[in-house]
């Protein structure tokens, strides 16, 4: 048998966060409480309205933290390359400068999306947040100091804070992909559904002004029946995929909306559009038509 020789040498792995590390955080329940305290909080300082939906990126269509994040991060690895080539401090303070200016309102927006997703994705959030304001206030003293004439002093810690932002961008990553915060959960609806008119029930077996769940193939669809007008949207919310069939219709400057029960998205019935967030990503909508034997078909809507 083969015996296993040690060296001094470190490999990748050695170099790279294991990956239950992550998962760790996922499973602990020791910050809980303030996870849960903090939140809310955030909950209710940004209430629903146009500064929440702003923050979320609604009006780009897309999350609005992870853009912000990468500009402060790209002004703080322009600092760490003219830091080791020592080429020129002036610009390298502006970078610093920029990268704290810039952090301010990514955190603000990152924080928004944070206090609306499950909680194993809070918990890993919560540390990420913690890295990365570890990594906000190295970046502030490393600038104060360059102001005062320290720059050694001022290198030294920009280069802590590249390791903090760089672990805090490493949980942003598991985040983003591995829990899907911040993704669009109804991507797939339109792909997993071919194309061309679908049976999906007979029209007398769906409930006049209440929201009800159908199935077609492997999709849940949110079916609303108000007389003979049938709205078809994609049942999990693109969000976090919430039952949006359980959801409240309301009515939004005279349009009619459905809110998904779990986190408050708002969406507009006639087309699946986000009226309010946090949801960024649209409801794949349905055509409708009744059959003259009253069978209701569905086909996804030709964008």
């Amino acid at each position: 048998m083969k015996e296993t020789v040690k060296t001094g040498r470190r490999t990748f792995r050695d170099l790279v966060p294991p990956v239950d590390l992550t998962d760790r955080i996922e499973r602990s329940t020791r910050a809980d409480r303030p996870i849960r305290l903090l939140a809310k909080a955030v909950r209710r300082r940004i209430g629903p309205g146009g500064l929440r939906d702003l923050l979320h990126g609604v009006p780009l269509g897309k999350p609005l933290h992870p853009p912000l994040a990468n500009v402060s991060l790209g002004f703080w690895v322009a600092t760490a390359v003219l830091d080791v080539t020592r080429s020129d401090p002036r610009a390298a303070r502006m970078l610093l400068a920029g990268g704290v200016a810039g952090a301010i309102p990514a955190a603000v927006a990152g924080i928004t999306d944070w206090s609306v997703l499950h909680r194993e994705q809070q918990r890993v959030g919560f540390v990420h947040a913690i890295a990365n304001l570890v990594a906000l206030g190295l970046y502030a003293g490393s600038l104060a100091f360059r102001l005062a004439g320290h720059d050694r002093h001022g290198r030294m810690l920009s280069f802590a804070g590249l390791g903090a932002a760089g672990m805090g961008g490493y949980l942003g990553g598991h985040l983003a992909y591995r829990q899907a915060a911040g993704a669009n959960h109804a991507e797939s609806v339109t792909h997993l559904v071919p194309l061309g008119w679908h049976d999906l029930c007979d029209i007398t077996d769906l409930p006049d002004g209440r929201p009800v769940a159908r199935r077609l193939g492997y999709i849940d669809l949110f079916v609303l029946r108000i007389g003979n007008a049938v709205t078809v949207l994609a049942d999990g919310c693109s969000h976090l995929a919430g039952p949006l069939h359980q959801g409240k219709l309301v009515s939004e400057e005279g349009t009619s909306c459905v809110v998904c029960p779990w986190h408050g998205s708002t969406f507009r019935l006639s087309d699946g559009a986000v009226v309010h967030g946090p949801a960024t990503a649209p409801q794949p909508s349905f055509e409708t038509r009744i059959r003259r034997d009253g069978v209701l078909q569905v086909r996804p809507t030709q964008v």
